[in-house]
């Protein structure tokens, strides 16, 4: 139970209702240590606020500027750190493990789009159950279903799709899954139909707003770019106050 990905995993299980894991999102060295030394047990990368701190645009980001962005911040902290490496960048899964290990990571996100196309979901279960066989226990796979950002509810029952989506990706060995911008009142609807954690975004509002999603289902919350954004724009407060605005 010593090892990292142990220590995070376990994290996810045995909490009660109204208190869900709360995983904020560092987009870099310092902002990850501002985190640790607030108390939070472990930490979990935004790819849009990594990308933001980088200079690119959500989903630009080159995958050896993102695992090197993933290194700083996993270096910076003791606590365990997992990553969003959006959809794997095309890596294959060994390359894919291999490189998450290396720059640290005890846990990856994996979206089930690319380039706002969802993926057939038996192919992306597979895909999951490579990268989850190649990982062992040495990575929490938190399988994202987007169902919700690029399905389209014209042609298809969204909560029946996230939910036959979720099932089959935890059925692939996925650790949690995570229907990203899921409503609060389906939440509970995914959580009693898949059998491991779920994963739900949060506006970071303080303790009620947290509990109200662990109390729907949530095992998990995080915050995707919000943390990042909030941070710009206090930066950019100042600099208006610095010019006299």
């Amino acid at each position: 139970m010593n090892d990292p990905a142990s220590v995070f995993r376990a994290l996810h299980h045995g909490r009660l209702p109204a208190d869900p894991l709360v995983l904020p999102g560092p987009w870099d060295a310092a902002s990850a240590r501002v985190f640790e030394d607030a108390g939070f047990p472990a930490l979990a990368t935004p790819s849009a606020g990594v990308a933001a701190s980088l200079g690119y645009a959500d989903g630009q980001t080159p995958a050896a500027e993102m695992f090197a962005a993933v290194a700083r911040i996993a270096r910076a902290v003791s606590v365990p750190v997992s990553a969003d490496v959006e959809a794997g960048y095309g890596l294959a899964p060994d390359e894919l493990v291999e490189r998450l290990l290396e720059a640290g990571a005890v846990g990856c996100n994996l979206e089930d789009s690319a380039d706002g196309v969802l993926a057939d979901p038996r192919r992306h279960a597979d895909r999951l159950a490579e990268v989850r066989a190649v990982a062992g226990g040495r990575l929490f796979v938190n399988a994202r279903v987007d169902t919700y950002i690029h399905g389209d509810p014209a042609a298809t029952d969204v909560v029946a799709e996230t939910i036959a989506r979720a099932r089959l990706y935890a059925e692939a060995g996925a650790d949690c899954v995570y229907p990203i911008m899921a409503p609060a009142d389906v939440l509970s609807r995914v959580a009693a139909a898949v059998p491991v954690p779920l994963n739900a975004v949060g506006a970071p509002d303080g303790p009620s707003a947290v509990r109200r999603l662990g109390e729907l289902g949530a095992t998990r919350i995080t915050f995707g770019p919000q943390l990042q954004r909030r941070a710009s724009d206090a930066v950019r407060g100042l600099a208006d106050r610095l010019l006299g605005r």
